[in-house]
């Protein structure tokens, strides 16, 4: 799991800015121990208030992800097709440039991309427009920084690009089945009995401290009446 965000360090002059090292490593991480990035991510945001990069850069903190933060309108259609990414968090109005023609600027050369509007001018028509050009999220500055998170990781974890980590995973599971048995009103001793996992073992994959095999969740799952494949639907994201 990495701990910092690849970004360029400041404002190079060509447009494409970039928000500082030492922006504030506040608790809008959202446990970032919990998930794990699933390849490479790539993020460009595309407003002209440079403040909204660093924004974007302490709501997204502790992931490797890379982000890119264009605030010169005139550099737009140049950054978009200079480089993949997955998500475009884009400012609805942007001065200079036609909202029509930037989405569409998007939908050719960003096709992939799901995109993540904001605006400090909402109304009924800017929704409406985003809803048919098929935007993943509609955000009104200003907004809490966890909206802004909450939106971002929501969307790559639905494309598969970010996933629960490992220890979220167990202690998830464990807590499914902990809730479950006690829901039979089956106590641990019990448990262990019915299933013939030792008692030791049994209380620490419900502590979310030790993995279980298939062959334990199997018989886990049979002493809990239910398939093996419910006890991970019962999982959940930490987003």
């Amino acid at each position: 799991m990495a701990t910092t965000t690849n970004l360029n360090k400041n404002r190079n002059g060509t447009g494409v800015a970039v928000a500082p090292e030492d922006a504030p490593r506040e608790d809008t991480q959202l446990k970032t121990g919990r998930m794990y990035s699933a390849g490479d991510v790539r993020l460009l945001v595309l407003d002209d208030d440079p403040a909204i990069g660093r924004l974007v850069q302490a709501a997204l903190q502790g992931h490797d992800f890379v982000i890119d933060t264009v605030t010169d309108p005139g550099r737009v259609e140049e950054q978009l097709r200079a480089q993949t990414y997955h998500v475009v968090i884009l400012d609805y109005v942007l001065p200079g440039l036609d909202t029509d023609q930037v989405m569409q600027w998007i939908h050719e050369l960003q096709p992939d991309a799901a995109v993540i509007v904001i605006t400090a001018f909402p109304s009924m028509d800017s929704a409406v427009h985003c809803l048919r050009a098929h935007t993943y999220d509609y955000l009104t500055k200003p907004f809490p920084v966890e909206s802004l998170q909450k939106s971002v990781l929501r969307c790559l974890e639905s494309r598969g690009l970010l996933r629960l980590s490992e220890e979220a995973l167990r202690e998830q599971l464990g807590s499914a089945i902990r809730e479950r048995r006690k829901a039979l009103g089956l106590t641990l001793a019990e448990m262990a009995k019915r299933t013939n996992v030792s008692l030791g073992y049994l209380s620490q994959i419900e502590l979310g401290k030790n993995s279980a095999s298939i062959e334990t969740l199997y018989r886990i799952a049979l002493g809990l009446r239910v398939r093996v494949a419910d006890l991970f639907q019962s999982v959940q994201s930490p987003i």
